[in-house]
């Protein structure tokens, strides 16, 4: 029997497709379970076929690793079994005086074991609407918690050392403060795998409906005193395989006495040269733990060949518009700070950087720097079709030889009359010029680009390959043929795009963003730089953008176990024909990329699998590095194993790339209907193979380590990328995706799962206020006399409570009363008080965590803004039509068990 997966808890169901009814009479469905004294016919609140158990038998035991269990709301009037033998807690329906809500029960048959509660679970508060409520009478405090995981995590590890070995265990999660040790095993902050524990079977494999991934974060940074990755020279080096070309790495396999070693991604076996030749003992060679290659499972490798270092190029716009902006003068006022800055010490790095500047209208403004000239000579390029440049030498110089010059253009810019000025200007012809700039240097570089003229979209648009005249369906967020072919050019030389965008034009099909983020860069919006809070945001994003140590003319290789094949490639790049190499112009630290594995043959059981990552890149002083991630995992015959050893945060990640980049080909209704298929399918194939005793249809049987599997996901299916509301525009979606599909799996979590932060209120012992105290993204857990913090990766919200004490007003925002504040970006106050203190210290901390330059945004309870605050409430029902954690939870539930039934 097929089962539906389009469903009225889809989010798009009700405001896009309301004209579909995939299950019978669903409208008659009441939305909640009728109180006592009901009347006879009033509905139950399940669909017509779905039927909960009803048992009067005595209890059962299970095994304690099956995974939690949750209750589901029954028939009232209806008894449950009094419960099972377990180590997980386990929720009972409530008697029938009390209307349906579901309420904890401590386990009977262990007396001592206590249940926990809804983590920080407060009153509803005024803010409470029936987008916090379940249709079908469920508790949404009772359901699995995000929260409550992250703080089982933390106490499991913080402060601890996991020690990464070959076929280790399940690794903490990105959001614990604990020191990862490398023991040959390369550790989750450069490799996250969804699954610990592979299939042997390819069957299996499928029947889990769990994918084999990693998410791979190359150049992430240590933290909390590990140490870096050690860097060996290439001559010293042992040489990896000749077959295959994977790098040495813990995961060969010794023989005959160290005179070879078997290659576990091509199966070959390769000689070792005597030069490198070491004796083994006891499979060993005796110098393993000397050479990082052989005892680490990640190093980098130093190569003899040094190319050109990366230059720094800026572009502004000088059009009319732009001149009478009012903007440029700021703009030169920081750039000339920025170059002072990286002008420092004479032994200093950044003083050899290499500088060009050009402006642009509608023409290109080249600038020779020469310090040998008496001034800077312009020269103006007209025929920008067919871009040459008229000089080479001077268009770059030596920092510490220019910047003099650099400044005193500077400074003469916004002199500029603006009537003799173009009009318009391309944002596309600056990267254009830019490229041929570097070509002729033969350098890689970043490309800075001040835009403040109306966004253009490019000629050839309108031809036949336009959106509209194509024959072939073409999503919103496929770039044109222009932006993808300038954007190879740009990867191809190793030219990062940075786009600053000083102009609010929404104009659908021209999104500037596309070169920039395959680039390796960022576009980023100003709505004016006449305000504080964007200036500072501006000066923060433009240091961000040089000083971030980054990485150029990059390419990704993966090499993977013989029996298994990389099916799969995701993230902010261009795909090439060759899933296993990924070419990249630049990226940095927060960089991550996913890549997905299919079987071809049966697994060894002994050998298990191993995966490695090679990212050969320049660094910004020209020197070529090779930087080597291995890990090793076990594989096993037991698909209980598959799922025990997964980790919610880390499938998110994977989905969020995969869904994100087959966007662009597939729509977005399938894509929706998809993810929940798979998710419906894995926690059917779990209750059906993984769990040894029988357990009650209401019973909601989840994985261990998958218990916020279904809010992460539900969140996925309603962000404004895959299901847009009626305020969501193009260019927000273009934005959100793009900006989200390269995010590492720490800042995917927390930006589909916010993190919501209580504040003291009270005067005396204020705090700064500890993760462990967050509270669940539901409009219930805000309370009106209280202060939340909100942070995601792109938001940081202030939301303040309407019976705020006037004493925690007045340390925050200088003023006791909660009328006179308004809603909006803000620059907190500097105030001398334990409260602002530790909100400013707070915001300083999680600023540390995000890609960009947050602005903090004061929403006052009551707000017609508080809008933007729901979008960020994700266990709730979405202002886009999103459904509810409580219903996703309930429909996939019941969708799993008709797959059961039908199988």
């Amino acid at each position: 029997m097929e089962l539906p997966v389009t469903n009225p808890a889809d989010p798009g169901y009700g405001q896009q497709h309301q004209h579909q009814q995939p299950w019978p009479d669903y409208g008659s469905w009441a939305p909640v379970l009728p109180p006592t004294g009901s009347s006879p016919g009033m509905s139950s609140g399940f669909p017509p076929s779905y039927q909960p158990f009803h048992s009067t038998t005595a209890p059962q035991s299970r095994p304690a690793d099956m995974g939690p269990m949750w209750q589901l709301p029954s028939v009232p009037g209806g008894t449950v079994g009094s419960g099972f033998t377990q180590q997980a807690p386990c929720w009972f329906p409530s008697p029938p005086h009390s209307n349906g809500v579901l309420k904890p029960v401590p386990d009977v048959s262990s007396p001592t074991q206590m249940v926990p509660q809804g983590i920080n679970s407060q009153p509803t508060s005024p803010m409470s609407s029936p987008k916090s409520e379940s249709r079908y009478g469920m508790d949404p405090q009772l359901l699995p918690s995000v929260v409550q995981v992250l703080n089982e995590d933390r106490a499991q590890w913080e402060g601890k050392v996991f020690t990464s070995e070959s076929q280790s265990s399940v690794p903490p999660l990105s959001t614990t403060a604990c020191t990862l040790e490398d023991r040959g095993n390369a550790t989750a902050r450069f490799v996250r795998c969804t699954s610990y524990s592979v299939p042997v079977e390819a069957q299996s494999a499928q029947q889990s409906r769990l994918p084999l991934a990693a998410i791979f974060c190359p150049l992430a940074k240590p933290e909390n005193q590990e140490r870096t990755v050690p860097v060996c020279e290439m001559a010293e080096c042992v040489k990896g395989c000749v077959e295959c070309g994977a790098f040495m790495s813990p995961a060969m396999s010794w023989q005959d006495c160290g005179q070879r070693f078997f290659c576990p991604f091509c199966g070959k076996l390769t000689e070792v040269p005597w030069q490198s030749y070491q004796p083994t003992n006891k499979g060993k060679r005796i110098d393993q733990e000397k050479r990082p290659e052989l005892s680490l499972g990640s190093y980098e490798i130093l190569e003899a060949q040094k190319g050109e270092p990366a230059v720094l190029l800026l572009a502004i716009d000088v059009t009319a518009i732009a001149m009478r902006s009012g903007q440029l003068d700021f703009i030169c006022q920081q750039l000339c700070s920025l170059l002072l800055s990286l002008d420092g010490e004479e032994d200093t790095d950044q003083s050899d950087l290499s500088v060009g500047l050009m402006t642009y209208d509608s023409r290109i403004h080249l600038y020779d720097l020469s310090p040998t000239l008496s001034r800077p000579h312009m020269m103006v390029i007209t025929d920008t079709d067919q871009l040459e440049l008229p000089v080479r030498e001077g268009l770059l110089v030596p920092l510490k030889d220019c910047r003099q010059i650099v400044e005193s253009i500077l400074h003469q810019l916004p002199l500029f009359d603006a009537e003799n000025q173009e009009s318009s200007g391309s944002q596309d012809l600056p990267v254009s010029a830019a490229l041929k700039i570097l070509q002729a240097a033969d350098c890689p570089g970043r490309l800075l680009v001040f835009h403040s003229s109306p966004l253009t979209e490019s000629l050839d648009k309108q031809g036949s390959t336009g959106f509209f005249t194509s024959s072939k369906p073409k999503s919103i967020f496929q770039a044109p043929d222009s932006s993808t072919s300038l954007a190879k050019a740009c990867i191809s030389q190793g030219c990062s795009v940075q786009l600053f965008v000083f102009s609010q034009q929404d104009v659908g099909g021209a999104w500037p963003g596309h070169i920039p983020f395959l680039t390796g860069g960022k576009l980023i919006y100003y709505n004016s730089l006449q305000s504080e809070v964007e200036r500072e945001r501006f000066c923060g994003d433009l240091r961000r953008s040089v000083n971030t140590e980054t990485a150029y003319k990059a390419q990704l290789r993966v090499f993977v176990s013989k029996e298994l094949c990389v099916s799969g490639c995701y993230g902010a790049f261009l795909a090439s024909p060759n899933s296993r190499c990924v070419a990249m112009a630049a990226l940095d630290w927060r960089t991550a990329l996913a890549f997905e594995f299919t079987h071809s043959k049966s697994l060894d059981e002994t050998r298990g699998v191993a995966i490695q990552a090679v990212l050969s890149y320049n660094t910004s002083r020209g020197e070529r590095r090779t930087r080597v991630h291995t890990v090793t995992l076990a594989a096993s015959q037991n698909l209980l194993d598959t799922f025990r050893t997964s980790q919610a945060e880390t499938l998110l990640t994977f989905y969020c790339k995969k869904i994100y980049c087959s966007a662009l080909e597939t729509p977005l209704q399938c894509l929706r209907e998809e993810l929940q298929m798979e998710i419906t399918e894995a926690l059917a194939c779990y209750r059906k193979h993984c769990c040894t005793t029988s357990v009650s249809p209401g019973q909601l049987v989840l994985p261990q380590f998958l218990k916020a599997l279904p809010v992460y996901i539900n969140s996925l299916r309603k962000s404004e990328v895959l299901l847009p509301g009626l305020r969501s525009s193009v260019h927000q979606r273009l934005q959100l995706r793009s900006l989200t599909i390269s995010m590492d799996t720490r800042s995917t979590a927390a930006q589909f799962y916010p993190l919501i932060l209580p504040l003291p209120v009270n005067t005396e012992g204020c705090s700064v206020s500890s993760m462990q105290l967050a509270v669940r993204c539901s409009a219930s857990s805000l309370q009106s006399e209280s202060l939340y913090l909100l942070y995601c990766p792109l938001t940081l919200l202030l939301w303040v409570g309407s019976r705020v004490p006037p004493e925690a007003l007045t340390q925050l925002f200088n003023t006791s009363c909660f009328s006179s504040l308004i809603s909006g970006e803000i620059n907190p106050p500097v105030l001398d008080n334990p409260l602002s203190v530790s909100l400013r210290n707070l915001i300083s901390t999680l600023q540390s965590y995000a890609d960009i330059t947050l602005k903090l945004k004061v929403v006052k309870e009551g707000d017609s803004c508080e809008e933007c605050l729901q979008r960020l409430l994700v266990e709730d029902k979405s202002p886009n039509g999103g459904a509810s954690y409580a219903d996703f939870l309930f429909h996939l539930h019941v969708n799993s068990l008709r797959r059961i039934a039908g199988c």
